[in-house]
């Protein structure tokens, strides 16, 4: 699936400067307005507010809540996978604890430097061992 952000935004009938409550976001959408709130608060889509606190949506978060459902639909996943998704994408701690993973379920290669770095812990557990008396 690639994202058709061209097309989105012709279905939706965005602009830059549309400015929807979420309610009318929501219908626009053909979701929820507490689907909406759900897919805020896990980080798919930025929350913008009124100076009375009302949400608003503008052209942006509406091409991100449609990615969002675009994608949960196409690889039938939930929001907050996609949510988790997103933060692989973007803490690289996350990133390598799961290239990590990847590695040892043999769902990544392992990496040159990786061989590596395996080899030299080999070696100092060896000098360890007989710097011991072992």
């Amino acid at each position: 699936m690639r994202f058709d952000l061209t097309a989105t935004r012709a279905r939706l009938g965005t602009q830059p400067g549309t400015r929807l409550p979420i309610a009318a976001a929501a219908a626009r959408l053909g979701s929820t307005p507490r689907m909406l709130r759900y897919r805020e608060r896990l980080g798919l889509l930025p929350g913008r507010r009124t100076g009375g606190g009302h949400r608003v949506y503008g052209e942006r978060e509406l091409l991100a809540a449609a990615c969002a459902a675009d994608i949960e639909a196409t690889y039938d996943v939930s929001p907050a996978a996609v949510a988790f998704a997103l933060q692989a994408l973007t803490d690289p701690a996350v990133a390598a604890d799961l290239r990590t993973l990847g590695t040892l379920a043999h769902r990544i290669a392992p990496t040159p430097v990786a061989a590596l770095d395996f080899e030299s812990e080999k070696a100092r557990q060896l000098l360890r061992l007989r710097g011991s008396g072992t």
